[in-house]
């Protein structure tokens, strides 16, 4: 299913304190870089994942090498991983996190058997969207491109 209610999805946006980012990128101009920024600037604790970068400093967080080695709980993982990458991620942040709380593939990146795995042991799962996008929709900020995000405000 990748057809959520907006109140599922802000649920998810408001409870998550803390936010694992798999694949995240060093280079500024990638998505899951500046996804990752932009989580962090609205006040998420961002966590970057990717074992080519591990101990490198990015958003004032060390990266690690995996999700076994984040010794915090993680309300929840965002995956910037191709599809068939998903299921041992997916396993791995069951393991790891028992509290977790979501599982959110990217824009591109589903599996459905990984988010049944996820979902029979409570968590939600969100595929093939961005937590950014959703935020900013959701939220009523204007996007880059000065695009009308669907939310009236008087704060104009």
């Amino acid at each position: 299913m990748t057809d959520y209610t907006d109140s599922f999805l802000k649920d998810i946006l408001r409870r998550t304190k803390v936010v694992a980012v798999v694949g995240v990128s060093m280079n500024p101009v990638r998505p899951s870089y500046y996804v990752a920024r932009y989580l962090s600037l609205k006040g998420y604790t961002v966590i970057p994942v990717n074992p080519g970068h591990a101990g490198k400093v990015l958003f004032g967080q060390t990266v690690q090498a995996s999700l076994s080695e984040i010794t915090q709980p993680v309300d929840m993982v965002d995956i910037f991983r191709r599809s068939e990458a998903v299921p041992p991620i997916v396993d791995d942040a069951l393991s790891a996190f028992p509290d977790l709380r979501t599982i959110w593939m990217q824009i591109g990146v589903e599996h459905p058997e990984a988010a049944a795995r996820a979902q029979a042991r409570g968590v939600d799962v969100v595929m093939n969207r961005c937590p950014k996008i959703e935020y900013q929709r959701l939220f009523g900020e204007l996007r880059m491109g000065g695009f009308a995000t669907g939310v009236i405000s008087s704060k104009l």
